[in-house]
C-alpha cells in the first residue's frame, strides 16, 4: 500500500442515510479530496456553505462511462476517435459528441439541469460557478446549468491552438480537398454562472456578508478577462496524471485564482478527475474540496495534486519545483 492511500482516513458504507464522514477521504495540503459521487456528497453540506465552483464535468453520456474510459486507456476506440498523426504529432483521442442522438442530448440537459438543482443550495448567494465546456455542446450545457437555477454570467474564451478539426470529409480526402468537416479548433468556452443574488442586495453588500459576488482581480491590478491565452497541456504535467481532459496549470491557476474575489473561502470541485483544479488552489494557499465518483481517478489525484502544486508556472510553461523547496503533508 503507498503511503497516501494508508493515510486515506475513511470509507463510506452502504446506508439509507448517507453521512459525510462516510466517504473514502485524504488530506493534502489544504485540501480534502472525497471518493463519491458528487449528488450524494452535495446532499450532505449545510446550506449557503460554498463559496466558489471551477470544473471540468464529465457530460453524462457514453464517452465518459467507465467502460469506455477503459477502452480508451488501452488503445481501443469504441466511442473515441482516435485520429492518425499529423506533421508526425500524436492527436489525442476524441469523443465523438457529433454522434450524440436526441436521446443522448436529453440525457446531458437532464445531468447538468440536476447538477445545477443540486449545488444550488450549498452555495453562497453571489457564489460563482466556472464549468468548462467544448464548441460543440456549450449551448446545450450552458442552457441546462441556467434551467436548473443559476444565473449565466457570460463566457471565458480559453485561447489554445489544438489539432482538432480542420479534417477533410472522410473517406472524400481526395475527392474534396478544399473542404474541412468543422473549423480547426482554437479555443475551449467555459461558462460562468453565479447564484443570485438576494433582491436589493448589492454586489458591495454581498462581499461584506458573503465573501462572494465578484471575481478577484488579477496581482497586476488589472480586471480579470473573459479571454485568456493558454498553452496546451504540457507533456510534463501529461506524465504525471493521464487523464483525458487534463487542464495545464497555467491556465487552472487563473480560473482559481479569480474564482474567490477577497482571496478567502474554498473552492469546490465537484468533478475533480486528476485534481488540477484542487493543485492550482492548493498552489495558491486556497482551501479546497474535489470529490471524484471514479476510483481509478481519485487515487491518481492523490498522487498527482502535490506533484501539480509543486510546478512553478513561468511566462505561461511550467516548471517543477525542487521538493526541498515545498511539502504538501498527506494526512
Amino acid at each position: 500500500m503507498s503511503r497516501s492511500s494508508a493515510q486515506v482516513i475513511s470509507k463510506r458504507r452502504n446506508s439509507q442515510s448517507v453521512e459525510k464522514d462516510q466517504f473514502q477521504t485524504c488530506h493534502i495540503g489544504h485540501a480534502q479530496i472525497i471518493h463519491t459521487d458528487c449528488f450524494e456528497w452535495l446532499r450532505t453540506l449545510p446550506a449557503e456553505s460554498i463559496d466558489a465552483v471551477v470544473t471540468d464535468p464529465p457530460y453524462g453520456v457514453r464517452e465518459y462511462e467507465l467502460h469506455e474510459l477503459e477502452r480508451r486507456a488501452v488503445g481501443g476506440t469504441g466511442i473515441w476517435r482516435i485520429p492518425p498523426k499529423f506533421d508526425g504529432h500524436e492527436r489525442s483521442p476524441l469523443p465523438r459528441f457529433t454522434a450524440l442522438v436526441e436521446t443522448e442530448r436529453q440525457v446531458i440537459r437532464n445531468f447538468f439541469r440536476d447538477f445545477a438543482q443540486a449545488l444550488l443550495p450549498a452555495l453562497k448567494p453571489g457564489a460563482h460557478v466556472f464549468v468548462a465546456g467544448n464548441a460543440f455542446l456549450s449551448q446545450l450545457v450552458f442552457g441546462a446549468i441556467v434551467e436548473g437555477g443559476l444565473e449565466f454570467r457570460t463566457e471565458i474564451v480559453r485561447l489554445v491552438q489544438t489539432l482538432r478539426g480542420g479534417d477533410r470529409p472522410k473517406l472524400g480526402e481526395n475527392e474534396f480537398p478544399d473542404t474541412c468537416s468543422l473549423p480547426r479548433g482554437c479555443y475551449e468556452p467555459w461558462g460562468l454562472f453565479r447564484k443570485s443574488l438576494p433582491n436589493k442586495m448589492t454586489v458591495r453588500e454581498c462581499l461584506r456578508k458573503h465573501g462572494t459576488g465578484g471575481l478577484r482581480r488579477r496581482s497586476d491590478g488589472k480586471p480579470f478577462f473573459d479571454v485568456i491565452q493558454s498553452e496546451r497541456t504540457p507533456a510534463r504535467e501529461r506524465e504525471i496524471a493521464n487523464h483525458p481532459s487534463l487542464k495545464p496549470q497555467s491556465f487552472m491557476r487563473q480560473i482559481v485564482y479569480a474564482a474567490l474575489p477577497l482571496g478567502n473561502g474554498t473552492v469546490v470541485d465537484p468533478f475533480m478527475g486528476a485534481g488540477s483544479t484542487i493543485a492550482a488552489a492548493e498552489s495558491l494557499g486556497y482551501r479546497s474540496i474535489g470529490v471524484e465518483r471514479h476510483e481509478d481517478y481519485f487515487k491518481m489525484a492523490m498522487k498527482a495534486i502535490p506533484l501539480f502544486a509543486k510546478l512553478n508556472i513561468s511566462n505561461g510553461s511550467s516548471v517543477l519545483i525542487p521538493d526541498d523547496q515545498i511539502d504538501l503533508p498527506l494526512r
